[in-house]
């Protein structure tokens, strides 16, 4: 399995990967820009990313408009499966969840979050927690 964390905050990112370290293979993204070239590489290299956990508060590109582009960029080039997208901020008002739901995110995780939710998460994509 493959998975793509991205978030701003250099200790976000490392705490995430900790905690899915041992689903797979992990790579760290800090932008929403760099996620976007990650994922669109990822698929270049005919190994895409199986989930992305994605922050919104971001400089630049922010998660929201990074996920838009990643479904535009799906459909347009009917990738499939596409990619599922956990938002994971620190933002639990209603808008951002109905904008994330809306933009194509399965998942909606306000930080902090007990890793016994992440792992309820990830089992609920599909992805059980490694024996």
């Amino acid at each position: 399995m493959k998975i793509l964390v991205v978030d701003d905050n250099q200790l976000g990112r490392q705490m995430l990967a900790h905690a899915l370290r041992s689903y797979g293979e992990l790579r760290l993204a800090s932008s929403g820009e760099e996620a976007i070239e990650s994922f669109k590489q990822a698929w270049a290299e005919e190994a895409p990313f199986d989930v992305i956990f994605m922050d919104i508060m971001m400089p630049g590109v922010d998660g929201q408009e990074a996920l838009r582009q990643l479904r535009t960029w799906e459909a347009e080039h009917q990738a499939q499966p596409q990619v599922k997208v956990v938002m994971s901020t620190v933002l639990a008002d209603k808008e951002n969840i109905q904008t994330s739901f809306k933009a194509g995110a399965e998942y909606y995780l306000v930080k902090p979050f007990e890793l016994k939710r992440l792992a309820e998460v990830m089992a609920n994509l599909g992805f059980p927690k490694p024996a």
